[in-house]
């Protein structure tokens, strides 16, 4: 399957091609062909995991069609088509889980446990985690994301500061912005303010193909 002669025959021959794609212990195999080879290749792949020790996880093994989309490293790949037109691409954004996760995190970095600390304190943890995260994922269809996730983590630290600072009486929004935020609603304290992750670019990612160095790829030939 080296060459795309040798694909070739193999689709005019009634074969699959495949495509294996692997991180550590999680993978995924792309299957161009019908389910049937794809189901009949996860079998395959069982018989050659079992003398290693390893075995698929029944409960993440699938096999989907790619315009069902799959999750993959925390990423849920999907083919899609383009809105206003005719043409179907792949596109890649964070997960589900993925997005819970870093809400998680978000509620767990604002719980009452963590009111001991001064808000700008809080305002650099919380910025680091969320550029941590949107590092992560800025290669993929995640503009949108990052703002739904700054808005949860805003409204976390709006509770946070209500309760922290509330005293005898309940701070209203309008001291709370007067007090604690510096350019329209953006919190701001002892000059840290709150970025998020939407202050990460998305840069969509440029496909090498063969160009990524593979233990297996030719070496040039020398000219002496």
């Amino acid at each position: 399957m080296g060459t795309a002669k040798r694909r070739a025959r193999r689709k005019r021959d009634g074969h699959a091609n495949y495509r294996l794609i692997r991180y550590a212990d999680d993978l995924v195999v792309m299957v161009s062909g019908e389910r049937r080879h794809a189901e009949a290749l996860r079998e395959e792949v069982a018989v050659v995991l079992a003398p290693l020790g390893l075995r698929l996880a029944p409960e993440k093994t699938r096999v989907v069609h790619i315009d069902e989309g799959f999750d993959f490293l925390g990423t849920h790949i999907r083919r899609m088509r383009k809105r206003g037109t005719a043409k179907y691409y792949v596109y890649t954004k964070p997960s589900k889980k993925a997005v819970q996760a870093i809400k998680d995190n978000m509620k767990d970095a604002t719980d009452r446990s963590t009111r001991h600390q001064d808000l700008d304190t809080l305002l650099a943890s919380v910025n680091r985690k969320l550029r941590g995260w949107a590092l992560y994922h800025r290669h993929g269809v995640a503009k949108a994301t990052f703002s739904a996730v700054d808005h949860h983590a805003w409204h976390r630290l709006m509770r946070w500061i209500r309760h922290k600072y509330a005293g005898r009486h309940v701070l209203s929004m309008k001291q709370l912005r007067r007090r604690f935020c510096d350019q329209g609603w953006r919190f701001a304290h002892n000059g840290v303010v709150f970025t998020g992750a939407a202050s990460v670019a998305v840069k969509r990612y440029r496909y090498r193909g063969y160009n990524i160095a593979t233990p297996w790829t030719p070496k040039p030939a020398t000219t002496g």
